[in-house]
């Protein structure tokens, strides 16, 4: 894993890619992709990141950040998606430290898709801001959001789909969806469809609850405990994030972090 420690260009040119950020300065990272590719960022410290990035033409790259700074962290990222491209970019937050986030996917050119996947474990605060932006006719943006809200949590998610007039036969889709075990957190949803044009398509879903205690007595009923069924429950809710990664050792080791940190809960 080749470790970032300043501000630097990154060329992408191979399948699979992992970088460990570990800085004290801000840092800002220019990436270029030449190739298809699946890319891993674990964020080990890094308290101001910004990220800009351009998809070109007919390429297929897979972003995925495992935030584990101990550190409170503010990341900015802004993605242009060309002709026939495809760009995934996938968080999981699983520390106790306050982050902020705003991303950015913009679909340029007809072909173009973005999506954009977080999973978060909130017992701090965590803002996030994402946007999925359809510029050009017959492109294709998403926006999936998963949370499990602890007592201590407070979480903000504004997600926003638009699509600018002229960009005809697009589609922007988001879900976003927030389950707690106990009162006192808080938790704020903001799906936003921004619309311009007639001739698209658009849908989302949100939901913010608690889990249904009948559910949790029926678990407790099979000999789980309390604290059992929480980590079950969350677990099953935060573990798709990992589909997109390609490195097994990579995607064991994070499902193993998670675990540790819902036992210790």
């Amino acid at each position: 894993m080749e470790k970032i420690i300043n501000t630097q260009e990154i060329v992408i040119d191979k399948d699979a890619l992992s970088f460990e950020i570990d800085a004290k300065e801000d840092i800002k990272l220019s990436l270029k992709c030449v190739s298809d590719a699946s890319v891993f960022f674990s964020i080990i410290n890094a308290s101001n990141l910004e990220i800009e990035m351009e998809v070109i033409n007919g390429s297929n790259v897979s972003l995925f950040f495992s935030n584990d700074s101990d550190n409170d962290v503010d990341i900015k990222e802004n993605y242009s998606v060309n002709k026939d491209s495809k760009l995934s970019v996938s968080y999981s937050e699983f520390n106790d430290i306050t982050a902020k986030r705003y991303t950015s996917i913009k679909l340029l050119e007809e072909g173009a898709e973005g999506t954009i996947n977080s999973a978060s474990l909130v017992n701090s605060k965590k803002d996030f801001r994402f946007i999925v932006e359809n510029v050009a006719a017959n492109t294709f943006g998403k926006l999936n959001n998963y949370a499990v809200v602890l007592k201590e949590g407070r979480l903000m998610i504004d997600a926003i789909g638009k699509i600018d007039k002229g960009a005809r036969g697009s589609e922007s889709h988001q879900t976003s969806r927030a389950l707690s075990f106990a009162d006192g957190q808080k938790t704020t949803i903001l799906p936003e469809l921004l619309i311009d044009e007639n001739d698209v398509k658009a849908s989302h879903a949100m939901s913010i609850g608690r889990m249904d205690d009948d559910q949790l007595y029926y678990l407790m009923s099979r000999g789980l405990s309390v604290e059992d069924c929480t980590s079950l429950v969350s677990a099953g809710y935060l573990y798709p994030i990992f589909e997109s990664i390609k490195d097994e050792d990579i995607k064991n080791k994070l499902k193993e972090n998670l675990e540790r940190k819902l036992a210790s809960l």
